[in-house]
C-alpha cells in the first residue's frame, strides 16, 4: 500500500509541476517530460510489471488533464510501454552503482516516447509532430529530459527503495524473503527435532 501512495504521490506532483512549471517556460521544440522520469525513475526500481501499471495510470492522467489535446489513451499507451522497458533493465537491488545505465534508459525512453506518440498520433491523424518537425521534437526532448534527469531519477529511486521490501511488491520473494521463511523453517524443525530426541529418551 506505500507504494502505491508513493507512486501515487509522486506521479500527481509531477504532472502538476510539468503543467503548472514546465509548459509555461515555452521552450523550443518539446516540453520536458517529467512525468517520463517520474515512471523511469519507479519503473527501475520497482521493475517491469510495476512500471507497466504506472507507466499506464500516469499516461493516463496525462491524457484527461488539462490542457491535453488529443485522444484519451494515446499516452497512456506511450508510458505503458516505456515503463514496462525500462523496468526490464532495473538494477539489481534497485540501487545505482553508476550513473551511465540511468542516462542511457533516458536517452531511449525519450527517444522512443516521442516517435511512439508521433506514430501513435499519425494512426488516429494528428500530424502536429510534421508541422514541428520530429527530427527537432527528438533532439528537444532528449536534450531537455537529459538534463533533468540528474536532479530527478536518482531521488525518486531513493525514496522509491525505501518501500523496496513491500510484502505486496515484486521482490516480496526475493533473497531477503526467502531467506526468513528458510530461517523460521529450519527453527521449526530444530524445536521439532528437539522434542521427538527428548521423546525416545523417555
Amino acid at each position: 500500500m506505500k507504494r502505491i501512495l508513493l507512486s501515487t504521490g509522486l506521479v500527481v506532483a509531477g504532472m502538476i509541476l510539468q503543467v503548472c512549471v514546465l509548459a509555461r517556460l515555452h521552450l523550443p521544440g518539446a516540453v520536458p517530460d517529467l512525468l517520463l522520469l517520474v515512471v523511469l525513475g519507479l519503473a527501475l526500481t520497482y521493475g517491469h510489471v510495476a512500471g507497466c501499471l504506472i507507466g499506464f495510470g500516469a499516461g493516463l492522467l496525462a491524457d484527461l488533464a488539462p490542457p491535453a489535446d488529443h485522444a484519451a489513451g494515446r499516452y497512456a499507451l506511450v508510458l505503458c510501454v516505456v515503463g514496462y522497458i525500462a523496468g526490464l533493465v532495473k538494477p539489481d537491488g534497485g540501487q545505482l552503482r553508476s550513473a551511465t545505465r540511468p542516462m542511457l534508459v533516458v536517452v531511449g525512453a525519450a527517444i522512443g516516447s516521442t516517435v511512439l506518440y508521433a506514430a501513435v498520433g499519425a494512426l488516429v491523424g494528428d500530424t502536429a509532430a510534421q508541422h514541428v518537425g520530429l527530427g527537432k521534437l527528438l533532439f528537444t526532448a532528449t536534450l531537455y529530459d537529459l538534463l533533468l534527469a540528474p536532479f530527478t531519477v536518482p531521488w525518486i529511486m531513493a525514496l522509491a527503495r525505501r518501500y523496496q521490501g513491500d510484502a505486496l511488491g515484486e521482490d516480496a520473494s526475493g533473497p531477503g524473503f526467502g531467506a526468513r521463511i528458510g530461517g523460521q523453517r529450519s527453527s521449526l524443525l530444530g524445536r521439532v527435532g528437539s522434542v521427538a530426541k527428548g521423546g525416545r529418551r523417555l
